[in-house]
């Protein structure tokens, strides 16, 4: 077997292995019951597989310039997932989207009284 026919079944199985994880965050974004659980779902496993699949793509195409796109795109996405992520939680805080019987430690309990204050001026 080549190198060209190793890296192309790696690339395949990368591949697959990111579309697989996509799939499943996408599925554990309509059966998840509240948000903080669905924006779990939506930052760790999609970067996760869209990472992999990004990588499968660089394995496959092998030229300079494609990987340092490849490259450049994942790494946007790594810088900007969690911020996203954060930032969809505090929104939602709020406006009663979260389950609060299922969180430990509830930090922004002790400001609510200041989110209701600024939501209604």
């Amino acid at each position: 077997m080549s190198v060209d026919a190793v890296l192309d079944v790696v690339a395949a199985v990368c591949l697959l292995g990111g579309a697989l994880l996509s799939l499943a965050a996408g599925v554990a974004l309509v059966r998840f019951p509240d948000l903080l659980s669905r924006m779990h779902a939506a930052a760790k496993p999609q970067v996760l597989g869209l990472l992999l699949v990004l990588l499968g793509c660089a394995l496959r195409l092998r030229t300079g310039v494609d990987v340092t796109t490849l490259v450049l795109v994942g790494a946007f996405q790594l810088a900007t997932a969690p911020v996203a992520a954060h930032m969809i939680g505090r929104a939602g805080y709020p406006h009663d989207q979260i389950r609060t019987d299922l969180l430990i430690t509830d930090e922004l309990a002790a400001h609510l009284d200041r989110l209701h204050a600024d939501r209604r001026a």
